[in-house]
């Protein structure tokens, strides 16, 4: 039988440390004095409480580490109980969602995907504003712990190729945890701090930049207006197309260059095809729109370059409504939201890594077949890639396009055409924010979508963002095996 205190132990934790950061949107909205603060003081008690409670029912089971059922359970535990608590606010303050409008919400924010279902942001209350820019900044730190140490751990998708990566972990994953956190946590707060700073240098209001660089380090997209960032123009999407990589590199690399490695960043391979693939990218569509369209060439680049890293890094910020840029750059923003970032960093999607491992693997293969009597290994950063990581890539690859076209398959069973159903799997399992379409897409939101299609994004959401096979090891039978 799995002792399961010391998963209630952190869950607990957690939700406790939760329910302290509403009393910063409480904080907004007593200076903005709309009578909204009771909202985050009543939800941040009840959330208090009860993490209190389950840490201190639960503490008499901590040990040093845990094991891996143990470490499964957490890593998906932690995310389907924190949206729980994180949608209160949602439920009683101004917006009244239905619950299953306001769990689609957290979900949303802690999975940095930045799909909504609220329309109306330019009138909500400060607070409700901020408390979505929160939810997504913490999803943000917590998804780099957890891709740098759980997942690593676990031996998903591939991610085991980083178990030396700057951090040894083996037998003692509380406590490095807290260590990577520790490490990783100034890192963050130094670039959002300084995100602040550029964003409101260039003319954004202090609380605009605030919430808009929590949500772009976080690469979660969340904005306060129902225009997205195409509020702002000019020299700040300049600003947030940069922090946004910068985000979507891998966190490790600045911890070591603060350290002294300097030539951490640049050696990394994930980060070299990352930036050629954003350039390659951005010089297509920007030549795309001033052949098509009367743009000027600054114009151009200034959209193609924000929009296109908006999408590959998942945040899902929008600037313009593409979707009137014609069939080409449609299916192109479909394609790049499907590659991601780097490993380790705020990004979802598939990851660079795995598109690097997989050509990898290809290559091997055409050249075992020219020369059957050599010898050929896979390598990725100068090293030879084993066999058991060969074959997490490739059963993340397998799961993730069954997933997307189950997912697209059931959302299309509720009702949707079949653009919303398949941008929309898309882009819950990518965690990339926009969909495709009038609805879903860059000028719509998810608000108009049937229950059961939310409910089933919402899980999307989830199994995207654990890299699937964490949250499916959980509903096979030799998991639960003694």
């Amino acid at each position: 039988m799995t002792d399961m205190r010391p998963v209630g132990y952190v869950i607990g934790l957690l939700v406790a440390i939760l329910g302290a950061t509403m009393m910063l949107p409480m904080l907004a909205d007593l200076i903005e004095g709309r009578g909204e603060w009771h909202v985050f003081l009543e939800s941040g008690v009840i959330t208090i409480l009860t993490g209190v409670i389950l840490s201190l029912s639960c503490s008499n089971g901590v040990g040093e580490g845990l094991t891996i059922r143990q470490t499964f359970l957490l890593t998906t535990g932690v995310w389907v109980a924190l949206p729980f608590f994180g949608a209160i606010p949602f439920l009683f303050g101004e917006t009244e969602l239905r619950f299953v409008d306001a769990y689609f919400e957290a979900m949303s924010g802690l999975t940095t995907t930045g799909s909504t279902v609220i329309s109306g942001l330019d009138s909500l209350p400060r607070g409700l504003l901020l408390w979505r820019g929160v939810l997504q900044w913490l999803g943000g730190i917590g998804i780099i712990v957890v891709a740098m140490v759980f997942l690593p751990e676990l031996r998903v998708g591939g991610m085991q190729i980083f178990r030396s990566e700057g951090f040894e972990t083996m037998g003692k994953i509380l406590p490095r945890a807290q260590e990577i956190a520790g490490q990783i946590s100034l890192i963050y707060v130094f670039l959002t701090i300084v995100c602040v700073l550029v964003y409101a240098g260039l003319g954004m209001s202090f609380f605009d930049a605030l919430v808009h660089a929590l949500t772009t380090i976080s690469t979660g997209g969340f904005s306060n207006y129902d225009a997205s960032f195409g509020t702002f123009s000019g020299p700040s999407e300049y600003a947030a197309s940069v922090f946004m990589i910068l985000a979507a590199l891998p966190f490790v690399r600045y911890v070591q260059f603060a350290n002294g490695t300097t030539s951490s960043l640049w050696r990394d391979s994930q980060i070299r095809v990352f930036l050629a693939t954003i350039l390659v990218l951005v010089v297509i569509m920007s030549v795309f729109l001033t052949s098509v369209f009367p743009h000027h060439w600054e114009q151009a680049f200034r959209e193609s370059l924000f929009n296109i890293t908006s999408i590959i890094s998942g945040t899902g910020y929008a600037s313009v409504d593409y979707m009137g840029w014609g069939s080409f750059p449609i299916m192109l923003f479909f394609l790049i939201g499907l590659i991601g970032g780097c490993a380790g960093s705020t990004a979802c999607s598939i990851k660079i890594f795995r598109y690097q491992l997989l050509f990898a693997s290809i290559k091997t293969q055409i050249r075992r077949i020219r020369s059957p009597h050599g010898v050929f290994a896979p390598q990725y950063d100068g090293r030879t890639i084993g066999p058991d990581v060969l074959t997490s890539v490739m059963s993340f690859f397998m799961f993730f396009v069954v997933t997307l076209g189950v997912l697209s398959w059931a959302l299309a069973l509720t009702g949707l055409d079949f653009i919303t159903s398949v941008s929309g799997a898309a882009t819950a399992l990518a965690n990339v924010g926009p969909g495709l379409g009038d609805q879903i897409g860059p000028a719509g939101n998810f608000a108009n979508l049937n229950d059961t299609a939310k409910w089933l994004l919402t899980i999307g959401m989830l199994v995207g963002r654990l890299e699937l096979l964490a949250v499916y090891a959980l509903f096979t039978t030799h998991f639960w095996r003694s």
